[in-house]
């Protein structure tokens, strides 16, 4: 399983953790703030089991860790359990995908 890479500044404030169908919506929401001048980074996992070897040091870079999910929460719940990480939880559970626009304004809420 390849390392863990981050898209933006390798630390930081504020790093917005994804997988699945959340990529497109981070991705590009994470670009418009950076783009702005905020300080905010992302990651997309491709690998749950195992985590990618360097997640934890990723993860320990940065102050806050959001992840939007389309669901519950689960990946959440993995990222606390394994490492001990207080993740903020953005869910989403109606049927429709996470707008750029509704990343960007969590990403505005956590900065």
């Amino acid at each position: 399983i390849p390392e863990q890479t981050v898209r933006g500044e390798e630390s930081g404030e504020l790093l917005v953790l994804g997988w699945g169908s959340t990529y497109g919506a981070i991705s590009s929401a994470v670009d418009d703030m950076i783009a702005a001048g905020k300080k905010v980074s992302s990651a997309h996992l491709r690998h749950l089991n195992p985590f990618p070897r360097n997640l934890d040091d990723v993860l320990s870079s940065f102050n806050k860790v959001l992840i939007p999910e389309m669901n519950t929460g689960q990946l959440a719940l993995l990222i606390r359990g394994k490492y001990l990480v207080d993740t903020i939880t953005y869910s989403k559970v109606r049927g429709r995908p996470f707008t750029i626009h509704e990343i960007m304004d969590a990403i505005e809420e956590n900065l």
